[in-house]
């Protein structure tokens, strides 16, 4: 029998940075002092008070499934949340936990996307979005963004690029790379825009909590016929528990909770305990603390790179990355990363994972490390820089 890989995996593309990474981890087997800005996880640990509910529910033994659509208890709070974080009420019949939100994602676009269906969405963009749609046999399609319209999409796009294969619209606020916000009066624009063209809205929240300034605002305030995913993963710092959660329109319930069934059975059990400290007060307060410490990191960040010529039209106001346009020193931004990473030592993720246009000219820096490692590799930056 000729065994082959299935022919939707020509649809899926790799994560580039992942070929630096696993450089970076062979550098650093040789003795070099790797500093990471690649991935997105910051250096805290997983506050205190989540860990250890995690352990008391370990320790009893009793680690079974949950429903599949997650705890109640937990539902109840995360409803709980966004009523006291944004004034919205939300059944939590319609939350679904998930593994991460890649299972978020997963099940959204499970029961609403059919294959040769459009999916719309912002280049640059966070890449498994579009290798989801492709998963599912949909077509991701990457429209180009710039710091015009905060490089989110609009309602303009929207209508422009609709037509009879469209089915829905996807947002990410904050946004990966570019961590910017889209505005309240645009969000409610393409919501309201999807809605009456009989589309469905998706709304990546993953990086709310992580906004410096202003407040994120989600699509929920708008219409209870979106998607709204969401994670524990990175305001909440439980990146390796993998658990997230979605919030689906009423009449998708149903599907939800069939599909949650066959694919998941059920999120990690722990992991679900563990989240439930992770509203507490406590966990608020420290978790708030580490947000701040994050709008420090970015304001260094941000002025070095300023200073060595990189261009940066829209500063970030969330998540933990910077798009910087590297330009002036290059026309291959993967190239520059992998001369980077080999002199100097330092791990950043080159702009053709998050899409094409103008790939070649951007890099992603993450400020996920302290500022002592920022600053050595901003030295090691301006060096390398220099020698070209």
């Amino acid at each position: 029998m000729d065994k082959k890989t299935a022919d939707r995996m020509l649809a899926i593309s790799p994560f580039y940075v992942m070929a630096l990474l696993q450089r970076a981890k062979q550098l650093e087997s040789e003795g070099r002092d790797v500093i990471h800005m690649e991935i997105g996880e910051p250096d805290f640990p997983t506050p205190k008070a989540i860990v250890e509910a995690g352990v008391r529910l370990l320790q009893t033994g009793e680690v079974k499934y949950t429903p599949a659509a997650g705890l109640l208890e937990l539902r109840r709070k995360i409803a709980r949340f966004y009523q006291s974080q944004y004034g919205v009420s939300v059944a939590p019949e319609r939350i679904f936990i998930t593994p991460g939100a890649s299972g978020a994602f997963l099940l959204a676009l499970g029961i609403s996307l059919n294959p040769g269906e459009e999916l719309l969405m912002a280049d640059p963009c966070y890449p498994c979005n579009s290798n989801f749609a492709s998963l599912f046999g949909a077509t991701p399609r990457a429209l180009p963004v710039d710091a015009s319209t905060s490089y989110q999409l609009t309602a303009g796009q929207v209508k422009q690029h609709w037509h009879s294969h469209s089915k829905g619209v996807l947002v990410a606020s904050p946004s990966n790379p570019t961590g910017t916000l889209i505005s309240p009066e645009a969000l409610q624009a393409v919501v309201q825009t999807t809605n009456a063209l009989d589309g469905c809205f998706y709304s990546d929240e993953i990086y709310h909590g992580l906004v410096y300034g202003q407040n994120a605002t989600t699509a929920l305030q708008y219409s209870d016929e979106v998607f709204v995913i969401n994670s524990f993963s990175k305001y909440f710092g439980m990146t390796g528990w993998r658990i997230g959660w979605l919030v689906v329109p009423e009449g998708f319930i149903s599907a939800a909770e069939k599909l949650a069934q066959n694919i998941f059975i059920a999120t990690s059990t722990h992991s679900q305990y563990a989240a439930l400290a992770a509203f507490d007060r406590e966990t608020l307060v420290e978790l708030e603390r580490r947000r701040a410490e994050l709008a420090a990191r970015r304001d260094f960040l941000y002025a070095h790179l300023l200073d060595l010529g990189f261009g940066i039209p829209a500063k970030p106001e969330g998540a933990f990355y910077i798009y910087a346009d590297c330009s002036r020193f290059t026309d291959d931004s993967f190239q520059f990363a992998l001369d980077f990473l080999e002199q100097e030592a330092v791990a950043i993720t080159p702009g053709k994972d998050f899409g094409t246009y103008k790939a070649q000219h951007n890099l992603r820096f993450a400020y996920t490390t302290t500022a002592d490692k920022m600053a050595a590799a901003m030295q090691r930056l301006e060096r390398f820089i220099n020698k070209g």
